[in-house]
Order: structure tokens, then C-alpha cells, then sequence
């Protein structure tokens, strides 16, 4: 996988940020500045541009729109390099009603697939409190790294909700076409059982090492997958779902497949929830997410662009010192924003890091694009 890294952004109309040009360097990137001067803003406007979504929910157009905009449309501006150093400009012209895509001028014909991970300060305490933030985030990631599992959970979530149409509609026939669908949820089950359990097997390798590594503390780390169906043939999945269809019946969905497993953080054997701090949650939390960073490079022998929007909460002051000196020592892109005065003292401290300072929606100091 060619991997690519953003070098300068340009967005006009994109909630409060002026149309400056931001130069980014391909390590650390510090985007500094007080609370509510747009430093996720610039986050945001990245994230959208490489995935075509922003990380807030329920958010589009009408949200993106700067309120003191001339005119009601959004565009994107935007240099990425690879390694190499061969350039790839991406830009976009978004309205009420269609978005245009273009690469080096040209119209955009397939979606590029520019990779992302993105931390905010509220996803520790959502991944160690909801058991749907679990899921999504597990779906996310590993869809990242293998693309027949992003197709095999879009066919397993399409087939989901017409049994559940039909189980809540209850049409003539309708047990028939649930058999039929219930072939297909098993064989789309057991392929998204099998493709989780090996992620996490993976995966486990890097954590406790990544734990080690950014926080200088031995802690094994360690998640299983909850799930009714380990183990299961696709035989023994439909017989489940016939099992348990009468059930369905009543209460009009399906009661039970894949789509509700959960996951369990083990800390040293326990379960994070129930027995970690927060400060300990949120370095399990970190440790996953570079775990995951590592593997992806492993995966495909590049990293992804990495966003890290005010991780400092919950963390004292030498667990977020030992975070910049791994971040100091790793080798994929950072842009990282803080408001905590102390943690941006530290960033400030970074040799060679490239210090981003935003207010008002500005941006200080901006060189003339070359």
C-alpha cells in the first residue's frame, strides 16, 4: 500500500477556520491554541477530506458551513506526499447537494483510501463503557486492515435488516425468506467470527509490548471477543437462528447473531471496566491504538496518518511525557492538539516538531504556498 502523508491544507468555509494555507511536516505536527479557536477543526477538515466523513456523528454539510461564509459552499484544498516524495494534490468544491471529488485537477472516478486513525479524549471512556462503541470500533479498525471483512459486514448488516423487516412486518411467507436469509447470516457470521478472532490474536502481540514501550510499565493486555458462536459451523449458526426464531417472532427483531458480541479488555488478567483507574483505562486505551498502528504497518508496510485530539486528561504529568517521547521515537505522522498548558509546554519542547498555532480560526505565522 502506497502511503501518503499530508504536507499542506487550504479549506474555505469550514466551520470558524480561515483560508490559510497550513503547512504540515511528516513527523510531529502540534496544533496549539486555546479551547474553541478551531484546533480539532483542522482535524476534522483532514478527516474529511481523506475519508469523505468526520469523526462527530450526525454531522454533514450544514454542520461543516462556516456561519459568517458569502457563500453557502466548502472547498478543499490539499497536498499529500509519499515517501518518496511524489506529490498528490486532492481537492473538493461541497454544496447542500453533491460534493465533487478531484485528484491533481482531475475528476475524482474511485474513492482514494487515504488511512486514518483518529484519537479523541472521550474514546477510552466510551470503549470501556458501551459495548456498541466496542463493536463499531472493532468493525472500524478491522476493516481497515481487511477489506473482504468490510464487505462480508456490509452483506451480514444488509441481510440483518431485512430479517428484520420481515420479523417486524411479517408478509406472507415470510418464514421462507427468512430461511434463506439465515443461510447467509450463518456463512457471513462464522466468516466474521473467524476474521475477528485472528485480529485479536494479532493484535495481543503488540499490546502489552506497546504498553511497555509508551508507559515504561509491565502490564499484559490482552482482549477476547464474548461471543455465543465461537467454535460454531455455519451448520450449528442457522440452526441457532431457527432456534431461536420463534422468539424473534414476538418481539419483531433479531434477537440474537454476531452483530451483538462484545469485547472484554483484560489488564493483568482483569477486566479494565471493573477494575482499572481511569488514568490506567486511558493508557490501555493508547496502548491499543498504537498496537493497532503497529499492525497496520506490518499488515501493509506503511503507516496511517494519525490525528490525536487532546489525549492529556486522566493522565498525570510523566505518563503523558513518556507518550511524546514515544511518539518522538515513532515514524508515521502526527498532528496532535492540546489546550492543557503544561502538556503544550512539553510539545513545545519537541526538536523538530512543527508548531501549529491557531486562533480565532487562524493560523500564525503561515508560510506562502511554494
Amino acid at each position: 500500500m502506497q502511503s501518503f502523508k499530508i504536507s499542506k491544507l487550504q479549506v474555505t468555509n469550514f466551520r470558524n477556520l480561515q483560508p490559510d494555507i497550513i503547512e504540515f511536516n511528516s513527523g510531529i505536527n502540534c496544533i496549539l491554541g486555546e479551547n474553541g479557536n478551531g484546533k480539532t477543526n483542522i482535524l476534522e477538515a483532514l478527516h474529511v477530506l481523506s475519508t469523505r466523513k468526520s469523526f462527530r456523528k450526525n454531522t454533514g454539510f450544514p454542520q461543516f458551513l462556516g456561519i459568517d461564509c458569502e457563500q453557502p459552499e466548502i472547498i478543499f484544498s490539499s497536498v499529500f506526499l509519499d515517501d518518496q516524495e511524489n506529490r498528490m494534490s486532492i481537492s473538493a468544491k461541497m454544496d447542500s447537494s453533491s460534493t465533487q471529488w478531484y485528484v491533481d485537477g482531475q475528476p475524482m472516478k474511485k474513492k482514494i483510501d487515504l488511512k486514518i486513525v483518529f484519537i479523541n479524549p472521550f474514546d477510552s471512556y466510551a470503549f470501556h463503557n458501551t459495548s456498541s462503541f466496542r463493536r463499531q470500533w472493532m468493525d472500524q479498525h478491522i476493516s481497515q486492515l481487511d477489506n473482504n471483512y468490510k464487505k462480508c459486514l456490509s452483506r451480514y448488516n444488509s441481510s440483518l435488516r431485512f430479517r428484520n423487516s420481515l420479523l417486524s412486518k411479517k408478509p406472507a411467507m415470510y418464514r421462507e425468506q427468512i430461511n434463506a436469509i439465515d443461510i447467509e447470516l450463518a456463512r457471513y457470521s462464522y466468516i466474521l467470527t473467524g476474521t475477528r478472532i485472528n485480529f485479536l490474536n494479532r493484535i495481543e502481540d503488540y499490546c502489552t509490548q506497546t504498553f511497555k514501550e509508551i508507559f515504561s510499565e509491565e502490564h499484559l493486555l490482552k482482549i477476547s471477543l464474548d461471543s455465543r458462536v465461537i467454535g460454531l459451523s455455519e451448520n450449528d449458526i442457522f440452526n441457532m437462528l431457527q432456534e431461536r426464531l420463534p422468539k424473534d417472532e414476538i418481539v419483531g427483531h433479531t434477537t440474537y447473531c454476531v452483530h451483538k458480541d462484545d469485547y472484554v479488555l483484560l489488564f493483568d488478567g482483569l477486566n479494565s471496566f471493573e477494575y482499572c483507574s481511569l488514568g490506567q483505562q486511558k493508557m490501555s486505551y493508547l496502548s491499543l491504538l498504537f498496537a493497532y498502528i503497529e499492525l497496520f504497518r506490518y499488515n501493509f508496510n506503511s503507516f496511517p496518518m494519525v490525528l490525536i485530539d487532546d489525549v492529556s486528561g486522566e493522565l498525570d504529568r510523566n505518563r503523558w511525557q513518556k507518550l511524546i517521547e514515544y511518539l518522538e521515537r515513532s515514524s508515521f505522522q502526527v498532528l496532535i492538539t492540546t489546550a492543557n498548558e503544561k502538556f503544550k509546554e512539553e510539545l513545545e519542547t519537541i526538536h523538530g516538531a512543527n508548531k501549529i498555532y491557531v486562533q480565532a480560526g487562524s493560523i500564525a505565522n503561515m508560510p506562502n504556498l511554494r
